[in-house]
């Protein structure tokens, strides 16, 4: 069943839905009515370009307050600090607001999932292969597919989280 988290500035919203693994899946609903899933590939791609735009180190870093900031529920406050970092971007304040958004949401999703040990460090590590170390969107999306936790866990204690 859909639950709407949270309606963008520019119009649309994004909700959990369930999806093809769990009801935790996120939706984007575009202003024009379009909507859709977006794949780690999609956002991590935009982000990157975005990084290159504005600072890789910026966008990681206003990313990483959401990060601080996500638990298993959906909190107002972070989405009105979302908005508020998002300001920043002048131009692109709105793509970025609804990409911080679904990745508020995907860290939500990641907390709630069953079985999941890594949680919402999974996004982090994502961002960071990303906007730190520069690597390609579809290198990071599949990076973590196949390799034990303990492995993962160990490289992101590397990374500082």
């Amino acid at each position: 069943m859909s639950q709407k988290i949270n309606s963008f500035s520019g119009g649309g919203y994004i909700e959990f839905d369930t999806g093809n693994f769990d009801d935790w899946c996120v939706f984007v609903t575009k202003p024009d009515g379009e909507r859709f899933a977006p794949t780690d590939v999609h956002y991590f791609s935009r982000m990157q370009k975005l990084g290159s735009k504005y600072g890789s180190q910026k966008i990681y870093d206003d990313f990483v307050v959401i990060f601080n900031r996500t638990s298993k529920n959906t909190d107002p406050l972070v989405f009105k600090l979302i908005s508020t970092l998002c300001e920043y971007y002048k131009n692109d304040s709105r793509e970025i607001e609804i990409w911080f958004n679904v990745l508020y949401a995907g860290m939500i999703a990641e907390e709630n999932k069953q079985f999941a040990i890594l949680k919402k460090r999974i996004k982090r590590l994502g961002m960071h292969q990303i906007l730190i170390d520069n690597l390609e969107p579809e290198f990071a999306a599949n990076f973590s597919k196949g390799k034990k936790w303990r492995d993962l866990d160990k490289l992101m204690k590397s990374k500082g989280f």
